[in-house]
C-alpha cells in the first residue's frame, strides 16, 4: 500500500489510548492509532467465535495498469473486507455488511445480547460514546442506539433524499454512508455520498441528541474510508484519491493531502500517515507538504519515537525522531546543491568546491538514516497491526501473530477463519476479526469452547 505522511503540528491529547476496559473506535481512538496500553493474552486461546458475515463493497484493483507500467497494484478500496468490532463494558459491538446490522455480543461467553437492522450493509465499525453507539449504513442513515437494548435513540440523513439505487450488488441509499464515523468533544462526523456530481456531503451532530451541528456538500469528495480527528481537524478519506482536511468547528475546507491516495488514514503525534496508493510505499511529509522520505509498507503505528512498519515480509522498528531530524536536514542540504548547479551553470567556477562539500555531506546524512533502522524481522502477516503493551500484534492469512517490541522476536501465533483484518484489545482479551466475517475472541486460560 502506498501511504503518505503530512507532518502537521497537533496535540497529543487526541491520541490518549483508550482504558484498559474499553475499545470504542476503529484503531482504538479518534486518531485511529492502534496503540493501546495494555497488552494481549500471554498465552491466547481461542475463547469463541462468531460469523457476522462481510460483503465488500468492491472487489480488489486490476492485476496491473498497464499504461502507466505500473505492476502489483494494491487495492485503495478495501476497508471492509472484515467487519471491525468496538468494545466496552465487556461487550463487542460490530456490524455486517453481510446481513445488514449491529450486533451485541457478551465478549465473556459470545453469546449475543441484542440485534439491529437497518436497511443497508453497515460497512464500518460502530463507534461508542457513554451509552450510545452511533453507526452509519449503505442505507444513507446514521443511527444513535442506546448501547444496553440495541433500541433507536435517533437517526439523522446527511444526505438530500432518502432515494434508493442499485449499487454494489445491493439496493441501497443514492448517498450512502460510507465514512466510520468519529467522536470528539461532544460531536459525531459522518459523511454521505460517493459520486461527487450527485453531492458529498460531510456532517457534524451533537452525539447526545442528534441535533444538527453543520453540513457541507461538497463537489469532488467521493468520501469512502474511517474519518479521523485531530483537535482542530477532520481528515475525510476520499477514495483513490487523497485525504482532504476540514475544519471541525465548521466543516470549512483547509486544503488536500499530498502524494497517492486511499482510504486507510492514521494519525501520529506529529502526522498523518495514509494510503494504500498504487504500491507499498509510504510517503513522510512536512506541513507544507515536502517530502521527507518514503518507506516501504503496508501498515504502521507509531509510539514513544518509533515507527512500527509492516510489509508483506517483514516487520521493523525506525527511530523516527532521529530519521525525521535527518531528513530535514537532508532537504536543507539538497535545496543547497540545487542551488549551486544553477550557479555552476551560471558560470560561478567557486561554487564548484562547496558541490564537492555537499556530496559528502549527503553520503554522510544517507549513512546516518540507514542507522535508523532499529531492527528487521521476517513476517508474513501483512494485513493489520496493533500495538498493544509491549507487543505487537500483526494478522495473516489464516493466522494472527504477536511479536516483541523490543527486537520483533515471535511470541506466538494463532489460527482464525481467514485473512485477519481486524485487531482490537482490552484487558485480558484480543480480538481478531477476517475477511470471512468471523470475529475470535482470545483470552487468557482455559478453552471455553
Amino acid at each position: 500500500m502506498l501511504m503518505s505522511v503530512l507532518i502537521t503540528a497537533l496535540a497529543p491529547a487526541f491520541m490518549t489510548p483508550p482504558d484498559s476496559s474499553s475499545w470504542p473506535m476503529h484503531g482504538g481512538d479518534a486518531a485511529r492509532s492502534h496503540v493501546a496500553d495494555v497488552a494481549p493474552p500471554i498465552n491466547p486461546v481461542q475463547a469463541w467465535v462468531r460469523d457476522v458475515g462481510s460483503s465488500p463493497a468492491w472487489p480488489g484493483p486490476a492485476r496491473r495498469d498497464a499504461y502507466n507500467k505500473v505492476e502489483d497494484l494494491k487495492s485503495r478500496l478495501r476497508f471492509d473486507d472484515a467487519p471491525q468490532p468496538t468494545i466496552v463494558d465487556g461487550v463487542v459491538i460490530v456490524g455486517s455488511s453481510r446481513d445488514d446490522t449491529v450486533n451485541a455480543i457478551d465478549i465473556e461467553t459470545g453469546t449475543e445480547l441484542w440485534t439491529f437492522w437497518t436497511e443497508g450493509p453497515v460497512r464500518f465499525a460502530p463507534a461508542i460514546h457513554g451509552d450510545l453507539v452511533l453507526v452509519g449504513s449503505d442505507d444513507g442513515h446514521l443511527y444513535a442506539l442506546d448501547r444496553r437494548t440495541g433500541q433507536e435513540q435517533w437517526r439523522q440523513r446527511p444526505g438530500p433524499l432518502d432515494r434508493r439505487v442499485a449499487g454494489n450488488g445491493r439496493i441501497v441509499s443514492a448517498w450512502p454512508i460510507r465514512t466510520g464515523p468519529v467522536i470528539m468533544d461532544g460531536s459525531v462526523y459522518t459523511t454521505a455520498g460517493i459520486f461527487p456530481p450527485e453531492g458529498v456531503w460531510v456532517a457534524a451532530y451533537d452525539v447526545s441528541t442528534g441535533e444538527p451541528q453543520w453540513s457541507v456538500r461538497h463537489t469532488d469528495l467521493p468520501a469512502q474510508g474511517y474519518l479521523v480527528g485531530s483537535p482542530d481537524r477532520l481528515y475525510v478519506p476520499a477514495s483513490r484519491d487523497r485525504p482532504i482536511m476540514l475544519d471541525r468547528k465548521d466543516g470549512s475546507r483547509i486544503g488536500q493531502l499530498d502524494g497517492q491516495g486511499g482510504t486507510w488514514v492514521l494519525l501520529t503525534g506529529d502526522g498523518v500517515v495514509y494510503g494504500p496508493g498504487k504500491q507499498g510505499r509510504m510517503s513522510d511529509q512536512e506541513p507544507g507538504g515536502d517530502e521527507l522520505a518514503t518507506f516501504q509498507g503496508l501498515r504502521m503505528v507509531v509510539a514513544d519515537g518509533r515507527s512500527y512498519l509492516l510489509d508483506a515480509d517483514s516487520l521493523s522498528a525506525l527511530d523516527r525522531d532521529r530519521y525525521r531530524s535527518l531528513a530535514v536536514r537532508r532537504r536543507a542540504v539538497r535545496a543547497e546543491r540545487k542551488a549551486l548547479d544553477e550557479a555552476i551553470k551560471a558560470g560561478d567556477t567557486q561554487a564548484n568546491a562547496r558541490a564537492e562539500a555537499i556530496a559528502g555531506e549527503l553520503d554522510a546524512i544517507a549513512q546516518e538514516m540507514r542507522e535508523c533502522l532499529l531492527w528487521r524481522v521476517t513476517a508474513h502477516h501483512p494485513h493489520a497491526l496493533l500495538l498493544a503493551g509491549g507487543v505487537l500484534v500483526a494478522g495473516g492469512d489464516d493466522e494472527v501473530a504477536a511479536h516483541s517490541m523490543r527486537d520483533g522476536s515471535l511470541l506466538w501465533t494463532r489460527p482464525v477463519h481467514g485473512a485477519a483484518k481486524g485487531l482490537a484489545v482490552i484487558d485480558g482479551a484480543l480480538l481478531v476479526s477476517t475477511d470471512t466475517g468471523a470475529v475470535h475472541c482470545f483470552r487468557e486460560g482455559a478453552d471455553l469452547q
